[in-house]
């Protein structure tokens, strides 16, 4: 499964990078409505990797294989994070104010280095990360489900989007890195504007380093039972601008657990006896978990990788420095490993949804966990929890990187 470096000339280049070939893009009306349909035009197209445009119609390969995006992703040496190698960035074609900035340029984090330095700042947020869930995650998210649920409960009406799903991580997340109610509430918008893209990514990018850098400064001399503590205090001696980016890190997993929550809340709601099974005890929450990882994952496409050499990969030459973008939501139905997508996945965990290799997910038991105790506390304080509009009326808009339910209108007894 490793690489191989492409040494034979006759071997064709498979992106017309350079040429008058119209390629696909990943962002505007048609990604938003239909991405899925995109995935799979392409991979009927292209094969398991095809050519595509990003936003400012940037190149790049989409990684659409199973078993390719697994090569990509278990071998950095072959297929860096590290974005100082990307072509079009060095070369001056990707602007200052691109919105793929805030989610591909290179930034002292680990999620942006591989080997020593990597091992070095990952053990500093693996360390923070399993001290805080020690300290009081699962209390976090039950206070915060139950806060949310107060504010509709009355009602008996709510959207488990606007009102659940959007905000419940997010606060869970804020509380564990340090910072207060209000201003976890305030990163939700600008969290929601990076992943979305569009001409405010950059902006709201900064609004929240800046507010990572003043919770930074404040913890050096104020320290807590937070993760900026921890790392402001880990052996691994990050500095400021390390502590900052990794704040900032988390922060965005958080914001995908949104999307998983929401995910998982639309199974629930739209088939009873999952409904009935979870209240009754008879099914466990992991096992719709899962069928949320393998079917919707939470983010669609994973940025991004680039080839550290000329290489070829689903029958394609990729290029030194050429992009990769990986395709977690068209890698778990590639009708090679899922030749039948309506067979059960139960108990079956070799989705990409928690990505694979050296930066896989390291928070991924935290967000599980708030998933559960928030699907629990909803079930048990809501009786007659129904839909209330017919499945078929939900609908999604994606950008580049996610499918985000629109919305998740309930009903239930007062």
């Amino acid at each position: 499964m490793n690489a191989q470096p492409l040494n034979d000339p006759e071997v064709p280049r498979g992106c017309p990078f350079g040429h008058d070939t119209e390629l696909t893009r990943l962002y505007g009306p048609e990604a938003a409505t239909d991405p899925h349909g995109i995935y799979e035009r392409l991979r009927k197209e292209h094969g398991s990797v095809a050519p595509v445009l990003l936003e400012g119609d940037i190149p790049a390969w989409l990684v659409l294989g199973y078993r390719d995006s697994r090569r990509v992703l278990d071998n950095p040496l072959h297929f860096p994070r590290d974005a100082r190698t990307w072509r079009d960035w060095r070369e001056g074609r990707v602007a200052e104010n691109s919105p793929l900035v805030p989610m591909l340029a290179w930034r002292p984090d680990c999620v942006s280095q591989d080997g020593e330095a990597h091992r070095r700042l990952r053990g500093a947020v693996s360390d923070g990360l399993q001290s805080a869930a020690g300290r009081g995650v699962r209390r976090h998210a039950t206070h915060f489900a139950n806060k949310q649920i107060d504010a509709f409960a009355d009602s008996g009406r709510a959207d488990l989007v606007a009102d659940y799903a959007d905000l419940l991580p997010m606060l869970v997340i804020a509380r564990v890195l340090g910072l207060a109610e209000a201003e976890g509430r305030r990163l939700v918008e600008s969290c929601a504007q990076v992943m979305k893209g569009g001409e405010d990514a950059v902006m709201h990018d900064g609004v929240i380093r800046e507010i990572f850098g003043e919770l930074a400064e404040r913890r050096r001399s104020e320290p807590g039972s937070d993760l900026a503590t921890s790392l402001l205090e880990h052996h691994a001696a990050l500095d400021h601008d390390e502590v900052v980016a990794h704040l900032r890190a988390v922060l965005i997993a958080a914001h995908v657990t949104t999307n998983l929550l929401a995910r998982v809340l639309e199974l629930v709601l739209t088939d009873t006896s999952r409904l009935s099974g979870l209240i009754s005890g008879q099914l466990n929450i992991s096992a719709v978990v899962e069928e949320a990882m393998w079917n919707s994952p939470p983010l669609a496409v994973l940025p991004g990788r680039f080839a550290a050499s000329d290489v070829e990969l689903g029958a394609h030459r990729i290029e030194e420095g050429d992009l990769l973008v990986l395709g977690l939501a068209p890698g778990n139905l590639d009708p090679e490993v899922r030749p039948d997508p309506d067979v059960s996945v139960q108990g079956n965990q070799a989705h990409l949804a928690f990505g694979s290799g050296p930066h896989e997910c390291p928070g991924q038991n935290i967000g599980m966990s708030i998933i559960e105790i928030a699907v629990d506390v909803l079930l048990h304080r809501l009786p007659g929890l129904r839909l209330a509009v017919p499945p078929e009326e939900l609908t999604s808009t994606a950008s580049t990187w996610m499918s985000l339910l629109d919305s998740l209108p309930v009903e239930f007894e007062v």
